[in-house]
């Protein structure tokens, strides 16, 4: 349990009282409207979604894709072995060995290239989520404790017919979302770099033929014993 699990309870509390008193309208001009256009999300929402995000998952999805990584080198290392052919045929499937090597384990975009892009992402996810979830944890310790959660908690434990204090608390409800939709701003707007920085390396690995085409058998060709 991270401290994001710790302050979920009474940070969504907290967070149902402020898209309360958001349902009525926040104040004009107040900085949380941008905030609000750009996710189309409530806080107390955004919040219950955002803890569906874990960093283990992402990070063991990177270790699996390892795993694989040794596999693709016994298939490298057998195309290898030397092969007691000449002529055409074995110069043809020379050439379509070349190829094949250059496809598993050569470069950034041979399949091991594509694999270890692949478990690098779910690393950098993991990490994105790990710190994600900090920077949402200190902004839900920091709004707890604050004035406008006090008049928030005030303005929602009235009974409904009082709407005054509801209409007065609407300014610290639209700050309390604002710090809380800041921090997830930010926190997508990661996302979006890591996707934008690691998608060309998480392309389709494309099998690429050797010019001379496919191997063909003729008269010339001897097979040592």
């Amino acid at each position: 349990m991270d401290p994001l699990d710790r302050l979920a309870e009474p940070g969504l509390d907290l967070l149902r009282r402020v898209d309360t008193l958001l349902a009525a309208g926040a104040p004009e001009g107040h900085r949380v409207w941008p905030l609000l256009r750009r996710m189309q999300v409530l806080p107390g929402e955004a919040v219950r979604s955002f803890l569906d995000l874990h960093p283990a998952p992402l990070a063991g999805a990177g270790r699996s894709v390892r795993r694989l990584v040794p596999a693709y080198d016994e298939v490298s290392a057998a195309l290898t072995d030397p092969v007691l052919w000449s002529g055409a045929a074995a110069s043809a499937y020379g050439e379509s060995r070349a190829a094949l090597l250059h496809h598993l384990d050569e470069g950034p975009e041979s399949l091991v290239g594509r694999l270890e892009s692949t478990a690098g992402y779910a690393d950098a996810l993991a990490d994105w989520v790990e710190g994600s979830r900090l920077a949402l944890a200190r902004a839900l310790a920091d709004v707890l404790r604050s004035t406008e959660a006090v008049a928030v908690v005030a303005a929602t434990s009235v009974p409904l017919a009082v709407s005054a204090p509801r209409v007065s608390a609407g300014m610290e409800a639209a700050e309390i979302a604002a710090r809380v939709l800041a921090v997830l701003c930010v926190a997508y707007d990661g996302a979006e770099t890591l996707l934008r920085q690691w998608g060309p390396s998480l392309a389709e690995s494309r099998w690429r033929a050797p010019v001379s085409g496919r191997p063909r058998y003729d008269a010339t060709t001897r097979v040592g014993w």
